[in-house]
């Protein structure tokens, strides 16, 4: 099953996401705190503007360096342990939405991910049970000013600007993530083509390690890091992630 956040005159609606008949059913409320009970109104996909799946009320944890060929490619090491930073929620955005550019920066990356959406009160979760705790999946782009990155001894400002988390189109509930393929196109051009099978630590770890780190709260997203092929999109290109099951996510970068 797949949940979409859509755009309705009334305002922002959950909706099941039916592709049998290409229809939004509109959920009587937030699924992840209110279930799946439904309105009964049915919505066309052709023409409604999706939303963000999910807005976090608490955090974004990103993890870095996860993939060995990306750190091979950045001329890093792979850390000891999960390299985790934070992405506040304000730069969340959803499909379709500009990626500005921060007046502050010259070089924005685009960095395709996977992102797991947390779907229950937890800390101190052992890796067998956080299936448990996981209420779905979906595509992240975790955008980088990456200049900012080289020169600054902290990431928050490189990774944590406005509309720099990119999220969507849906949350699927019953995705399996343990191999299946991630790929970024920049103005259609191949740019990243990984497996999520190629994570150093796969997702049952890092959810465990983060919630012993912290509580993680419903609605918390987790992005699990980026395989090889990162690069610099400059104003007017479009990023478009394709995650095999999640569908595709497109942005495109402007000037702020």
């Amino acid at each position: 099953m797949q949940i979409a956040r859509i755009s309705l005159q009334a305002g922002p609606r959950y909706a099941i996401v039916d592709r049998d008949t290409d229809e939004y059913v509109i959920l009587a409320g937030d699924p992840i705190f209110q279930g799946l009970d439904t309105t009964g109104q049915r919505v066309p996909m052709a023409g409604t503007r999706v939303l963000s799946p999910v807005i976090p009320r608490s955090k974004v944890v990103a993890v870095g360096r996860n993939y060995a060929a990306h750190i091979e490619e950045m001329g890093s090491t792979a850390p000891e342990n999960p390299l985790l930073f934070f992405k506040p929620n304000t730069s969340v955005i959803g499909p379709d939405d500009f990626i500005v550019k921060p007046s502050w920066s010259s070089e924005i990356s685009y960095e395709a991910e996977l992102a797991v959406v947390i779907g229950k009160p937890c800390k101190d979760v052992p890796i067998e049970r956080v299936d448990d705790v996981i209420y779905g999946y979906t595509i992240a782009n975790d955008v980088t000013a990456r200049d900012i990155q080289r020169e600054e001894e902290q990431w928050s400002r490189a990774k944590g600007f406005d509309t720099s988390c990119p999220l969507g189109p849906v949350i699927d509930l019953d995705f399996d993530p343990t191999d299946v393929g991630i790929r970024t196109r920049v103005n259609g051009e191949l740019k990243q083509d990984g497996r999520t099978s190629q994570m150093i630590r796969p997702v049952p770890e890092l959810v465990s390690y983060i919630s012993h780190a912290f509580s993680l709260l419903p609605g918390d997203v987790i992005l699990t890091g980026t395989p090889a092929g990162v690069g610099t999109i400059r104003p007017g290109d479009t990023v478009d992630i394709e995650i095999d099951g999640l569908g595709t996510l497109s942005n495109q970068l402007r000037e702020g």
